[in-house]
């Protein structure tokens, strides 16, 4: 299993951003089973959970980012998103998307977002 997540860039406040994890070397079946989540770590912080995308679809958020980013699935693509928007300098870090299968879990690369005030 590898995960490719892109999308990172650098914004302004007030923008948006897509995120997106891609599945690789992952049956179909596994892929709609699995829950997903995306993490981030800022400069000088702990990795800190972002969202989480549950097997049957149910979404959870941070309470920093609530209402500002969402996440979604594409199944015909293997895909995860998170859009976010809104952003604030606060969300500056590297992104993570992390999968769990089984007992197993799997990590993405990291893409990094950057947003200036």
């Amino acid at each position: 299993v590898q995960l490719q997540a892109s999308g990172g860039g650098s914004v302004q406040a007030g923008g948006s951003l897509k995120l997106s994890c891609k599945a690789q070397r992952m049956i179909w079946s596994t892929f709609v089973q699995s829950p997903m989540a995306w993490y981030r770590q800022a400069p000088g912080k702990q990795r800190e959970l972002v969202a989480t995308f549950a097997s049957g679809g149910t979404t959870n958020y941070r309470d920093s980012v609530k209402g500002r980013f969402t996440m979604s699935r594409d199944n015909s693509k293997k895909t995860w998103y998170l859009h976010m928007n809104s952003l604030e300098p606060e969300d500056t870090a590297i992104y993570y998307c992390n999968v769990e299968i089984g007992s197993q879990d799997y990590w993405g690369r990291g893409t990094l977002v950057t947003v200036s005030s």
